[in-house]
């Protein structure tokens, strides 16, 4: 019974798309330091302290020489239920408008790229402000703050004018849920509160998010790069067999301005038909689509990801 309820997991694992498997490993991770605390707390031993100091990212630079990882694994733990609550269902709803317009591929890159960003801006202004001396070789960063901020400030970077049904009564436009983010964090800071490397964190992904799409409309995609690396660590770890090259000759110059000519033309189609669709969310909402029209977009988004 149980192994066909593994393989069933495992299955739908595989089937989900990458917004899914990011809250699944969340969660996986999140439960996996539950079981670890209750281990350590029936045994005797600081089981919990030990798997926290390997995962979370400290500010000490010598652990940080020695735990490269921490700077990826921080941004999958949580310090409690409220805690990853909150940053699940700001990556659900951050995540599914952004995976709409923009595929899931990117969605994982900006995951990746924000948390990294905002753990490398923790890190350095911890180890050069005056503020954070006392502190400075036994704090560290947990949560995917970060990386939700990256997602959320992004999507609302390319679609500001987005409506957003907040309560079922307060219609917003996303810049607005943006900017009122960034603005707690800043807020946060000024007075140093009890979690003044997490806001330092928020604000180094929102940066990323921002400058991300900047980047994306001047026609240089930086989610490339490390989604080229998951891409290589994901082959490696498969067992797949790599694919064989082979040279194919051809009329070089004819089959690329025939090939060219047809992208192009497709590109230009879709975008206008997307821009039409764009229009009317922003007039009548979502729920005015028709299904044809939903369809399309979920298709643009699949072809993006």
């Amino acid at each position: 019974m149980y192994g066909n309820q593994s393989t069933s997991f495992r299955s739908f694992y595989q089937q989900s798309d990458v917004l899914v498997r990011l809250i699944l490993i969340n969660i996986a991770v999140f439960v996996a330091v539950i079981i670890v605390d209750i281990i350590g707390a029936l045994s005797g031993f600081s089981i919990s302290k030990y798997f926290i100091s390997l995962t979370a990212l400290p500010t000490d630079g010598l652990k940080l020489i020695t735990r490269p990882w921490t700077f990826v694994t921080y941004m999958f733990l949580h310090e409690g239920f409220m805690h990853i609550l909150f940053n699940m269902l700001w990556l659900y709803f951050g995540g599914m408008l952004f995976r709409e317009f923009l595929g899931s591929r990117r969605l994982l890159g900006v995951y990746l790229w924000g948390g990294l960003v905002g753990g490398f801006l923790y890190v350095l202004v911890y180890n050069l402000s005056p503020a954070f001396k006392d502190v400075v070789g036994i704090a560290n960063a947990r949560g995917a703050s970060a990386s939700v901020m990256a997602i959320v400030v992004a999507i609302a970077t390319y679609r500001p004018k987005f409506p957003v049904q907040l309560f079922f009564v307060l219609r917003v436009p996303l810049w607005g849920i943006a900017v009122f983010a960034v603005l707690m964090d800043l807020l946060a800071l000024r007075g140093l509160d009890s979690n003044p490397g997490g806001h330092l964190a928020h604000l180094g992904g929102a940066l990323f998010g921002f400058f991300y799409i900047r980047s994306l409309r001047a026609g240089n995609d930086l989610s490339e790069g490390i989604m080229n690396a998951v891409d290589w660590i994901q082959d490696k770890f498969s067992g797949k067999p790599q694919p064989v090259m082979r040279t194919v000759y051809r009329n070089k110059s004819s089959a690329e301005a025939s090939s060219a000519m047809r992208q192009a033309n497709s590109k230009q189609s879709d975008q206008q038909r997307m821009d039409e669709i764009l229009d009317k969310i922003s007039r009548s909402g979502y729920n005015s689509l028709s299904k044809d029209e939903k369809d399309f977009l979920f298709k643009l988004s699949k072809n993006d990801s």
